[in-house]
């Protein structure tokens, strides 16, 4: 398959760190502030990310259910992401067609803080088997791991996934 080639989430790495290839078959988009939308690999400021975005499922319908999970593989710091991953969300119960707002958060949104380097924050959809699949959150944040999480919870591989890149702005970057 040439496509898997010029994947932006093989070319991300996104694909290898964080899951196995898969094929997309929900499309999702994620907005921050109802304007800045999440493509993969652009960069958004720390401080454009600060409240968790709407994340719209056009996939399924109101019967089926998906789980969101927010995470980030490279920390402390993408040359040597020993802690990987830190989970940063976690929404279950979404309804096909509607937005994240619909489902039930089982790990609140925690803003991206990146210190060292640029990293990855990956959004990942998971179609659910059933209602309430996913019952019990991760004890914590760090050294998450999707592909165990999506194991225990019979979620299978991913129908959807993008990220984008973030780093420590600096004072010069603000302005």
């Amino acid at each position: 398959m040439a496509s898997k080639m010029s994947d932006p989430l093989v070319i991300g790495r996104v694909i290898g760190d964080v899951v196995d290839y898969f094929s997309p078959s929900v499309k999702m988009t994620v907005i921050y502030n109802s304007n800045k939308n999440v493509y993969n690999g652009h960069e958004l400021f720390p401080s454009s990310v600060t409240s968790k975005p709407r994340v719209q499922v056009h996939g399924g319908d109101m019967r089926s259910f998906f789980t969101l999970i927010m995470t980030d593989p490279d920390v402390p710091g993408p040359s040597d992401p020993y802690l990987r991953e830190h989970l940063h969300w976690i929404v279950t119960d979404i309804p096909g067609t509607t937005d994240c707002s619909f489902g039930r958060e089982v790990v609140g949104y925690e803003m991206p803080r990146p210190n060292i380097g640029i990293h990855r924050f990956v959004f990942l959809l998971f179609k659910q088997k059933k209602r309430q699949t996913v019952l019990n959150a991760p004890l914590t944040r760090d050294r998450f791991i999707t592909r165990k999480f999506s194991e225990e919870n019979e979620l299978g591989s991913p129908v959807s996934a993008v990220f984008f890149n973030c780093q420590r702005e600096t004072a010069a970057r603000r302005r």
